[in-house]
């Protein structure tokens, strides 16, 4: 690892939920529509989502703010979700009887949440438009 990204690395903020009982699949857009926003929007968004993996989400994302908070005093105003990504993790096998004797697989899988937070720029500023 480069000086260069070690330094990158300093301002940023981790939070690592493992063993979550959902598959990746179902996982990957919840937390694409959380890259690039701040906190509270995605508190908010999360909040009011109906799938019910987002409880597991919003409480790794409620976890890395209070990480910023305690451990190197970041306001809270200017965080933002720089990275969110999950991983596979185990998988949980079952069996379930069928007909004449047979037996068709229940996979139940887990998945590694991985949640990381930067503060916000100061220099910058938001365009209002093309010629702003």
């Amino acid at each position: 690892m480069s000086k260069t990204n070690k330094n990158n690395e300093l301002n940023l903020v981790r939070s690592i939920n493992k063993n979550v009982r959902s598959s990746t699949r179902k996982l990957k857009p919840i937390l694409k529509a959380l890259v690039g926003k701040k906190v509270d929007f995605a508190l908010r968004d999360l909040e009011f989502s109906n799938k019910r993996i987002c409880g597991e989400v919003k409480k790794t994302l409620a976890s890395a703010i209070a990480n910023a908070e305690n451990n190197y005093q970041y306001d809270i105003d200017k965080l933002i979700v720089k990275e969110a990504y999950c991983g596979k993790q185990v998988i949980m096998k079952r069996f379930r009887p069928r007909a004449k004797g047979r037996a068709a697989p229940i996979i139940k899988p887990y998945s590694n949440l991985t949640i990381i937070l930067s503060e916000q720029k100061q220099n910058q500023k938001e365009k209002h438009g093309t010629k702003s």
